[in-house]
């Protein structure tokens, strides 16, 4: 909303809201926001969540045996303490004529309800298995391919249904309708590899902060028809105001890691994991990086791969690759601590970041 403000530049006395035209001000303005309503929130939601919740988040008994005994107790669908400071930010520094906006925000409204529906029947059900698997996946993957199809209605005609290739200058490959089907992967993969890498305690926010503010990056370049033309990107008019919705989204994934911190005094849940990777996967089918996405969140793609294979190995052979899955869980089967485990995922999660940035010179 205060984006408009910077309309009211024809009166000198209010010159100074000038500012708020500035993607980069707003964007900034937007972490500090979400920052601040995350501190002054989130104590008053935990407290609450613990009331409510009394016993917290079940603990899977297959899982590592010592969170049964050290997590046990600690309250769940800690999703809000990001989602009301994300897009209450977003809702005050985004331009809200911007209908990649409202489509990223329906994405990540839709993921986040779902989310909370999953978390409410483990807490009231007192189990571990939440909402039935192919129900969830159906929601995820209608919501996904609806708001892929809204995207290519207002691309331009030349994007629309097609499918960047990084590495390759200006390479777009035609898949016509048949992109609804790929966005839909791409959003709703995205949605559950955060939801598989939310296992331990400041695990997925941090990773998912460092694809945040590397998408950030990316749609203010390809929102930008001059840098996107020197980098040889496909320019995709409006997507630059995403940056203000990412850069909320780093603003309340600090104030949640706060809290989340090893040890944590409240998780996730998948009122949080679902609609941050549903969001960052919308973003990247906007601003027409879906392949980069998989770079940037590689390590999301390794904790889902492990997953994959765990299962086909143990179906076909009765072995399993790994000691648990995901892959977390296997190193901690082999003797690592829980805070080593975060801080190398964190250290590989950099990394990964800085080679999707390389995609964006290397053509």
């Amino acid at each position: 909303m205060l984006y408009y403000l910077s309309l009211l530049t024809h009166m000198e006395d209010l010159a100074f809201f000038r500012l708020f035209g500035y993607l980069t001000v707003r964007a900034g303005g937007a972490v500090v926001t979400a920052l601040i309503i995350a501190f002054w929130i989130n104590p008053l939601l935990i407290r609450w969540l613990k009331v409510k919740q009394g016993k917290g988040q079940p603990i899977r008994k297959e899982g590592p045996q010592r969170h049964i005994i050290e997590k046990a107790g600690t309250p769940t669908m800690g999703g809000l303490l990001i989602l009301i400071p994300w897009l209450g930010s977003t809702l005050l520094w985004a331009s809200l004529s911007n209908r990649y906006v409202w489509i990223v925000l329906m994405v990540t409204a839709a993921f986040g309800l779902l989310g909370f529906m999953d978390d409410y029947y483990k807490v009231t059900k007192r189990t571990s298995d939440g909402l039935s698997g192919r129900t969830r996946l159906a929601i995820e993957f209608g919501v996904a391919m609806l708001a892929t199809w809204l995207v290519m209605q207002i691309e331009a005609p030349d994007l629309s249904g097609m499918l960047a290739i990084p590495f390759l200058k200006t390479v777009l490959l035609p898949l016509g309708i048949f992109f609804v089907v790929v966005g839909g992967i791409v959003i709703a993969g995205a949605a559950n590899a955060v939801n598989f890498t939310d296992g331990l305690d400041g695990l997925a926010i941090v990773p998912v902060m460092i694809a945040a503010a590397t998408f950030t990056l990316i749609v203010y370049l390809v929102g930008n028809e001059k840098f996107a033309a020197y980098l040889q990107l496909p320019y995709v008019a409006g997507s630059g105001e995403l940056a203000v919705f990412l850069a909320a989204l780093v603003g309340a994934g600090l104030g949640f890691l706060w809290y989340n911190a090893p040890p944590a005094a409240i998780f996730m849940g998948d009122t949080g994991s679902l609609p941050l990777g549903g969001a960052l996967g919308a973003v990247a089918v906007v601003a027409k990086h879906e392949i980069v996405l998989a770079v940037v969140g590689g390590l999301f793609v390794l904790e889902t791969v492990s997953v994959i294979v765990q299962v086909i190995s143990f179906k076909l052979t009765g072995k399993r690759v790994f000691r648990m899955a995901p892959i977390h869980h296997h190193f901690e089967q082999l003797g690592w601590t829980e805070p080593t485990i975060v801080i190398r995922f964190w250290i590989v999660a950099v990394v990964l970041a800085l080679l999707g940035l390389a995609t964006l010179k290397l053509r």
